[in-house]
């Protein structure tokens, strides 16, 4: 039995590990943890949070990078 699901990150359908850390994807997809903010399944998530949330089948996340500019 296989242990990948399959979850949409920014609209874009990828597959991972069951009950991965969200840290751990994102890091895997190479985000900057300290210049992003998350959506997951519809809700902004708080960062303080982000380690106890593991990945599930379905799980829809959208990930915003945190630009600065003049």
């Amino acid at each position: 039995m296989s242990d990948q699901i399959t979850l949409s990150i920014n609209g874009e359908t990828r597959t991972c590990s069951s009950q991965t850390p969200l840290p751990d994807i994102l890091q895997e997809l190479g985000f900057n943890l300290r210049l992003i903010a998350v959506e997951y399944n519809g809700e902004i998530l708080h960062r303080q949070f982000w380690s106890d949330t593991k990945i599930q089948q379905g799980d829809r996340l959208e990930v915003v990078t945190i630009v600065g500019g003049g």
